[in-house]
């Protein structure tokens, strides 16, 4: 591979700043050099390398992924539970609260996440590099940049009605949903808020807390929206404002983390008005994460609204809803190993260490592979049932049934797809990877499979080609970009680009 080409020298001249391990905090670590050293090690074997270098990358993998995955897969249930309570009021208030999360609330989920990986960047790479007072200086500075994105994005929701009449939706149910989107107004500034906290406290490795912080808030969460929602009879308008408040015991809760851990007494040092410096360019690169990620998540919004408009459009629906919630879990693993491949490559750059940034994709990337490969064979194994978790109808099981081979096909490619865009956040990529979304998405994705759904008549498999065309090609796109990465450059990136934003605070 290309990456053992270019790491063959040694990197002396890349090193860290002067701090030394035994002048830290002791509850504060340091990026360990054992894997670049491990790799580096020419009296070794090339097996035995392989094999203590897989040893010692799991070791720092999977302590990232798994409560990442917790934190994510948490996070998700909090909505879901809004939605079977919401549920239970009647259909018709089920539809009008999926229509608000579905229609608004996720085009502001994704501007916010997409937004929050530029400190992701930023942090990750200055940790790497004991850089750590600037940590908190990225923290304000996010926070400022989200929150002031959130005012825009707030008369959204305020104008959500007119806006989903214009989508084509129903007076009656776009009334409904804009109730409940009204709720989660406050959610918006949560969002801000709770993004850069968590790449914050992700770049540093630490994200056990959270983990713990998201199961108790769903407990309280579930308590409470059953409270509001049946004893004093708010309906979904108290549903969404019980949702609003969950999001922000989680963002107050990870804050007094923050506060009181000595983990990040390094890291955060209190307000500083050197939040206020740099604000501009800040901005800008954090526009550019959010097209990054905004783009995607309305890809499949978009495939959603195009099955809406075929002739049996409410079995389309049904089955494509049902492949979709069964993807959308997997992909929560997947989306635990991309936050730990960004934490692992962004640390590695920072700390100068180009072999273990390299091998830290590898292994990220198999890793996540494999445990998409087994679900992909179980749902496979399962196609002609799957479908009854969600409902009896057995003309919607055998739909089901037939789209399974490209749900597993879809579930595969997002045990790499997810991994390779959690590698180019880590080492700061987001403006390639816009450029790479809209072509995969928009001129390859969508265009492919309204054509072959709507003239020749694939239907809802059309559809599903066409996604999975489109992230195939972003997905070899990224891969070989990745193979072609000279990590040694990437590393003086990261040093330069961590120069740059430190002159900022001047």
């Amino acid at each position: 591979m290309e990456f053992r080409r270019e790491c063959d020298e040694p990197c002396e001249s890349i090193s860290p700043s002067s701090a030394t391990p035994e002048v830290l905090e002791p509850n504060h670590q340091t990026i360990s050099s054992e894997l670049e050293e491990m790799l580096s090690d020419k009296s070794l074997s090339f097996l035995v390398r392989f094999r203590r270098s897989i040893k010692i990358e799991l070791s720092n993998l999977l302590p990232l992924a798994g409560p990442a995955i917790i934190v994510y897969m948490l996070n998700n249930l909090i909505s879901i539970v809004t939605q079977i309570f919401c549920g239970r009021l009647g259909s018709f208030e089920l539809a009008a609260s999926s229509l608000g999360n579905v229609g608004i609330q996720v085009f502001a989920y994704g501007i916010m996440l997409g937004m929050g990986s530029a400190v992701e960047t930023l942090c990750g790479q200055a940790y790497g590099a004991q850089r750590y007072e600037m940590l908190g200086i990225y923290l304000q500075r996010s926070t400022l940049i989200l929150m002031a994105t959130g005012i825009p994005l707030l008369f959204i929701y305020i104008f959500s009605k007119p806006i989903l009449i214009l989508l084509g939706q129903k007076p009656a149910i776009a009334s409904a949903a804009a109730v409940f989107v009204y709720g989660l107004i406050p959610q918006i500034f949560a969002y801000a808020a709770n993004f850069s906290i968590q790449k914050f406290l992700q770049s540093q490795s630490i994200i056990k807390p959270s983990a713990y912080i998201a199961a108790a808030t769903l407990v309280v969460h579930s308590f409470f929206t059953w409270l509001v929602v049946y004893k004093t009879r708010w309906g979904i308008l108290g549903a969404s404002l019980m949702l609003s408040f969950s999001w922000w015991i989680i963002v107050v809760a990870q804050f007094v983390y923050i506060l009181s851990s000595k983990k990040c007494k390094k890291t955060w040092t209190g307000f500083s008005m050197l939040a206020f410096s740099g604000l501009w360019d800040f901005l800008k690169l954090s526009l550019v994460s959010a097209v990054m990620l905004s783009l995607e998540c309305c890809y499949y919004q978009i495939l959603v609204l195009i099955a809406g408009r075929l002739k049996n459009a409410e079995m389309s629906l049904d089955s494509l809803t049902i492949c979709m919630q069964i993807l959308g879990w997997v992909f929560k693993i997947s989306v635990g190993f991309s936050a730990a491949a960004s934490v692992r490559v962004s640390n590695e750059l920072g700390a100068g260490h180009p072999k273990s940034a390299a091998f830290s994709v590898l292994i990220a990337t198999l890793s996540c592979f494999l445990i998409s490969l087994f679900f992909a064979i179980l749902v496979l194994t399962l196609r002609h049932v799957i479908s009854y978790i969600f409902t009896d109808g057995k003309n919607v099981a055998n739909v089901v049934s037939g789209l399974t081979p490209f749900l597993a096909m879809s579930i595969l490619l997002n045990g790499i797809q997810p991994v390779l865009l959690g590698v180019a956040v880590g080492c700061g990529w987001q403006a390639f990877v816009a450029y790479v979304n809209v072509g995969c998405y928009y001129i390859i994705g969508i265009p492919v499979g309204s054509l072959l759904c709507f003239k020749w008549d694939y239907g809802v498999k059309g559809i599903w080609l066409g996604m999975i065309g489109g992230t195939t090609v972003q997905a070899f796109i990224l891969l070989f970009v990745i193979f072609r990465t000279h990590w040694n450059e990437e590393v003086e990136k990261a040093k330069k680009r961590l120069d740059k934003w430190e002159d900022k605070k001047e």
